[in-house]
C-alpha cells in the first residue's frame, strides 16, 4: 500500500521500508490507546495500522515535498513518471504481463486507454479500485476506511468498474467517468 502510494518524486529519499519503520514506531507509541478506545469488531487492528501508515506517508511526502531544502525531485536516482502513479500501477496490474513483441505492442495501447480512463474516473472510484484489487480488502473493510457503509461500498465498486468499462470501450474520451453521486 504505502509504495503504491508514494509519490514518485519521493523515491531518492525515501522507500517504502523508512515509512513502515516510522509507522511501526507511531504505532507502538499510540498502542495502548487504541487498545484502550477501539472496539476490535468496529476497527480491526490491521486497518488502524493502515491509516497510520496512510497518514505517516502524508506527513512525511509534506515534510519532504514542503522542506525549505533542495527540491525532492532533483534528488540523484528520483524517479519521473507521467500521469497518477496509482493509474499507471493499477493499469499494469489489472492487464497482467503478456510478453511477445505483438501482445506488448497490444497492452501498451490498452494500458494507456485503462491508465487514460482511471485518470477520469472520480478520485472515489479510484480509492474503490485500488482499495479492492491493490490491497484486496472486503466492502466492509473499505467501507471502514472510506467512511461508508458496506452497501455503498459495495454499490460504489460496481459502478466503478462500470465506468471503467465505458470509459475503455469509448476510448476514455468523455465525461462519462465522472460521478454525479
Amino acid at each position: 500500500m504505502i509504495d503504491r502510494r508514494m509519490d514518485a518524486r519521493l523515491r531518492g529519499r525515501l522507500d517504502a521500508a523508512d515509512v513502515v519503520q516510522e509507522t511501526l514506531i507511531e504505532a507502538d507509541r499510540r498502542f495502548d490507546r487504541f487498545v484502550a478506545e477501539t472496539d476490535p469488531r468496529a476497527v480491526p487492528f490491521f486497518l488502524w495500522l493502515r491509516t497510520l501508515a496512510q497518514q505517516k506517508l502524508v506527513d512525511l511526502t509534506r515534510f519532504h515535498l514542503n522542506a525549505g531544502v533542495r527540491e525532492a525531485g532533483r534528488e540523484a536516482g528520483s524517479l519521473s513518471v507521467a500521469g497518477d502513479s496509482s493509474s499507471e500501477g493499477l493499469a499494469a496490474f489489472l492487464l497482467g504481463r503478456l510478453t511477445s513483441p505483438s501482445q506488448a505492442a497490444v497492452r501498451a495501447e490498452v494500458q494507456d486507454r485503462v491508465r487514460s480512463a482511471l485518470e477520469i474516473l472520480d478520485p472515489i472510484d479510484r480509492e474503490i479500485l485500488m482499495l479492492r484489487h491493490f490491497e484486496q480488502l472486503s466492502n466492509a473493510e473499505i467501507a471502514e476506511c472510506l467512511g461508508l457503509t458496506p452497501a455503498g461500498a459495495s454499490n460504489r465498486y460496481v459502478r466503478a468498474l462500470k465506468r471503467m468499462k465505458a470509459l475503455i470501450e469509448a476510448g476514455s474520451g468523455g465525461d462519462e467517468g465522472r460521478s454525479d453521486a
